[in-house]
């Protein structure tokens, strides 16, 4: 993946692989040892499907592994929610 300027990342929207909408980027998270991304946080926005599966939460840590792309909007890997998801949902 080509390095990406950390403003260019935040505030982006984040999607599914599928077309599910999922929240916005608020920030990413580095492994210093290592010196790259190791996660992107995403805002649970009202509406959307991380909503749907865990309230309004903010923070939510996304592990990079599953980024599929970054451009004008950053994919994820679709996932299904777990009992444990909709429990919190609850």
């Amino acid at each position: 993946m080509n390095m990406v300027n950390f403003s260019e990342v935040v505030r982006k929207d984040v999607f599914t692989d599928k077309g599910v909408y999922v929240g916005k980027v608020m920030d990413v998270g580095i492994d210093m040892n290592k010196f790259r991304v190791k996660s992107v946080v995403v805002d649970a926005i009202k509406g959307s499907f991380m909503a749907s599966l865990i309230g309004d939460k903010k923070g939510v840590v996304v592990p990079f592994s599953i980024v599929n792309s970054i451009g004008d909007v950053v994919l994820i890997k679709h996932f299904k929610p777990t009992a444990a998801d909709e429990e919190l949902a609850g």
